[in-house]
């Protein structure tokens, strides 16, 4: 791994400890390690599954509408790396496009459509529980070396703990709770990218983007912008080009 890369690295953890405060906005906060882990690992695009068990799995986060649609094909078919890494608990790498036909035909077809030819699948893990998996998805063949896949590992503790913090590991309940309000702010959050991919005539991951702009212009957790979007009590409006800019 370069100097800048580690720099970036040990930025991101940075961003994660500056993060875990207080009523901290859990899906911004692993939507931003999903999205460094695409310049981290010269990943095309990196998303986190997340669920209560490995029956009730969610795509949380993801870097754009392909690997979610990706990981929601996965969720909907039970396999795929993925979910294995989830069920299995291991950390699943497939290096190759054929290697990946062998295993899951149907997942494969449906990557190599998105132009992914690798996936290197980390679970989620701590203290022998698994609840879901941070996955990278290549444009070309091979496997992580051995400083990325530790690196990649460790981000993947940083999610984990982010998501199962010291003072809920000890009581089951509150930790099935916590992973119902990151579900349930993940469905607000599809439902306000529609709304303003509509209102704007938008692509979807435009729409994100423009939400993720709101919410940290105004310093309002995602969760509570992508609720007033859907009320009615929030207006994004479309960001005002500079003065003197071309009209597209």
């Amino acid at each position: 791994m370069s100097d800048s890369r580690e720099t970036l690295l040990v930025r991101t953890f940075v961003t994660v400890a500056d993060s875990l405060v207080a009523d901290y906005d859990i899906i911004d906060l692993l939507q931003t390690l999903v999205d460094r882990c695409t310049d981290l690992f010269d990943a095309s695009a990196a998303g986190i599954i997340l669920g209560p068990d490995d029956r009730h799995l969610e795509v949380i986060v993801s870097t754009g509408e392909a690997s979610r649609s990706i990981g929601l094909m996965q969720l909907r078919a039970g396999e795929g790396p993925c979910v294995e890494a989830v069920t299995s608990g291991r950390v699943v790498s497939v290096s190759s496009r054929a290697e990946m036909h062998d295993r899951w035909p149907t997942f494969a077809d449906a990557a190599s459509e998105s132009g992914y030819v690798s996936v290197h699948a980390i679970p989620l893990r701590l203290r022998g529980e698994t609840i879901g998996s941070l996955n990278l998805f290549r444009d070309l063949e091979g496997a992580l070396n051995e400083s990325d896949a530790t690196a990649a590992q460790a981000l993947a503790d940083v999610a984990t703990i982010s998501v199962l913090q010291e003072r809920v590991i000890r009581d089951s309940t509150l930790v099935r709770e916590q992973l119902q309000r990151a579900l349930d702010s993940r469905v607000v959050i599809e439902q306000a990218k529609g709304v303003i991919s509509h209102t704007h005539q938008l692509d979807m991951d435009s729409a994100y983007r423009l939400i993720r702009y709101h919410s940290r212009s105004s310093q309002t957790s995602l969760s509570a912008v992508a609720a007033g979007v859907i009320d009615g009590s929030v207006k994004i409006e479309l960001p005002t080009p500079p003065r003197g800019a071309s009209t597209p």
